[in-house]
């Protein structure tokens, strides 16, 4: 049989499709992102008030519960999801390969900040918080142009912009206090994952 070539249309109406089933199957579950959204921000609420209290900096290491809890509910959230959901599309695995990239990137910038100061006594924990204002975002905002859901990249240009301001005070050689960088972080989040995780939940019941 003679393979049938595709025509510009018929390409264009396969990819449209493809993003329409990502986007359906993504918009019908915004709960990781809630997961993550609503973990990180109880976290860094809970480290500013210890901090405040106790003016102690060892309840930093509480921001390790982010990524061990984070990283064992995801995969099995994403379990349940791909049950539900069927068989993945290319779009499907373009935004898992975004995410699986931002979280190699975040365990290598953990590990070198974590040598950083057991060798040598370095301070370069404030980076993680230019990472997850710079590169989860940034990772958002294109997961959103993917699938074509505003929200998202609404959500990641407002993280984006907290996390520049932090790039620009720690090259400028600005104090991060926490009163100033943990109500960012949390807007940040809110902004991020929160919102859009909403908006994804609600037009999913609309859907329905």
């Amino acid at each position: 049989m003679e393979d049938k070539k595709m025509t510009e249309k018929e390409s264009l109406e396969l990819i449209t499709t493809m993003i329409q089933r990502t986007r359906e199957r993504y918009v019908g579950d915004g709960n990781i992102m809630l997961m993550w959204g609503y973990l990180s921000v109880v976290v860094a609420a809970l480290v500013w008030i210890l901090l405040v209290k106790t003016h102690n900096p060892a309840w930093n290491w509480l921001w390790f519960a982010i990524g061990v809890i984070g990283g064992i509910a995801t995969p099995i959230m994403d379990k349940k999801q791909r049950d539900k959901s069927g068989v993945k599309s290319y779009s499907d695995k373009l935004t898992s390969q975004i995410w699986t990239i931002v979280g190699v990137s975040a365990v290598v910038a953990t590990l070198f900040c974590l040598g950083f100061s057991l060798l040598k006594g370095y301070d370069a924990w404030k980076m993680m918080f230019a990472f997850a204002l710079i590169i989860v975002p940034m990772a958002e905002m294109a997961q959103g142009i993917v699938i074509k859901e505003k929200s998202l990249v609404a959500g990641g240009a407002i993280g984006l912009a907290c996390g520049i301001f932090i790039v620009c005070c720690i090259a400028a050689g600005v104090p991060l206090y926490a009163s100033l960088i943990l109500p960012l972080f949390i807007i940040a989040f809110i902004c991020m994952m929160i919102i859009p995780g909403h908006i994804i939940n609600h037009k999913a019941r609309l859907q329905r």
